[in-house]
């Protein structure tokens, strides 16, 4: 029997972070995920300068030995206008990683004790303890498992449900030396392209030799047709080689603002994007991955080993004060007829400053977002 205080089921940033995050209490933890490490994470795959600091992560010793792309602008466009250039002087605003080593790295250095390849398949509450697969006995479980994780199930999240989320497709491959001379997109400046429909946006991030690119939207309707045209559409204007593959993979992810699931319960409690905390605007998931897990720490060590509801439920009190208040219903911009809204955002999208200092700044990189001290 494997006993622990912590058993965090998920490796990934939320998961990694927190057992990080508790390193140095007297709490034992534990990670356990499905999969083994390296392994790959569908994802765009980038990191602004506050999750490096949060996260406390060397960047010269990084980059020596994994993929790390300085960004430092934008071009952004709707699909079918012109694009607009915005670039930043200085340090770099966000920085391009492969999630494959990412992931891998923060899981390395987490010192939990790791119980990779396990799959959950099941849990029961055994006294003021879970019983986890017969032959694990913790005080509290953790779902950092992603937007499908087993914990959210059982806290009766249901992703097929009514909780409205974003489907996306993408692929990331090492370009051979004919494609990287054929691909005009600056590795310095990833390309954003929002549909017509305001209801997502496609992207193509080049980092070093490797290439991403994907779409993403609320509306999953014929998904794979809207992310082939967008691939040829890509083609046609010559931003990527031609012959880059066509299989794409999918994955999904609950917004914040969407969210109607419980984060937390007797002994259980949800982080990242078990808890549907990716931002409503850009979609961007590893920072809320890691604040919550930085807030969820806080609330574990303080409950001094007394797991109950009522002392869990503080942390979805800190989600709100970071993260803002939950709205499910569609707000003023989402009730707006479609014409209208095309109508409105047709210029802006045209304008510098809102793509700069809205769309950029606030909506993307949240700079005016102090980091986290966590860890």
């Amino acid at each position: 029997m494997h006993e622990c205080d912590v058993l965090i089921v998920g490796g990934g940033p939320a998961g990694s972070s927190l057992a990080w995050s508790l390193r140095n209490s007297k709490l034992s933890v534990t990670i356990m995920d499905r999969k083994s490490f390296p392994r790959d994470k569908v994802c765009a795959g980038w990191v602004t300068p506050e999750v490096i600091k949060e996260l406390g992560v060397d960047l010269e010793a990084y980059g020596n030995e994994r993929t790390l792309q300085p960004i430092t602008g934008f071009r952004i466009a709707m699909l079918g206008r012109s694009q607009l250039e915005t670039y930043y002087s200085g340090e770099p605003v966000s920085y391009g990683i492969r999630r494959i080593e990412f992931d891998h790295y923060l899981i390395q250095r987490c010192g939990a004790n790791l119980l990779l390849g396990h799959e959950l398949k099941s849990l029961y509450r055994d006294g003021r303890a879970w019983l986890v697969n017969g032959d694990i006995r913790a005080k509290l479980v953790v779902g950092a498992g992603g937007h499908f994780c087993p914990v959210g199930r059982m806290l009766g999240a249901w992703p097929e449900g009514s909780e409205q989320v974003v489907a996306a497709q993408e692929i990331e491959f090492e370009m051979t030396p004919r494609q990287r001379a054929a691909c005009k997109v600056d590795a310095e400046t990833p390309e954003l392209f929002f549909t017509p429909e305001l209801n997502g946006y496609g992207w193509v991030f080049r980092k070093g030799d490797y290439l991403n690119v994907g779409l993403g939207r609320e509306d999953s309707q014929k998904l794979s047709s809207h992310v082939r045209v967008f691939r040829e559409y890509l083609i046609d204007l010559g931003r990527i080689p031609p012959d880059i593959p066509a299989k794409f993979k999918g994955h999904a992810y609950l917004l914040y603002h969407h969210a109607l699931r419980e984060v937390t319960q007797e002994g259980v409690l949800l982080i990242g994007d078990s808890a549907g905390l990716a931002y409503p605007e850009s979609g961007e998931g590893i920072r809320p991955a890691v604040e919550s897990a930085f807030l969820a720490a806080q609330i574990i060590q303080e409950a001094q080993g007394d797991y109950s509801r009522e002392n869990l439920s503080r942390y979805f009190n800190l989600v709100i004060q970071r993260f803002g208040k939950r709205e499910p219903q569609d707000g003023l911009i989402e009730r707006l007829p479609q014409g209208l809204k095309q109508w409105l955002a047709g210029p802006l999208m045209q304008t510098q400053w809102f793509v700069s200092k809205i769309l950029v700044e606030r909506w993307f990189l949240h700079r005016g977002l102090p980091p986290l001290t966590g860890g």
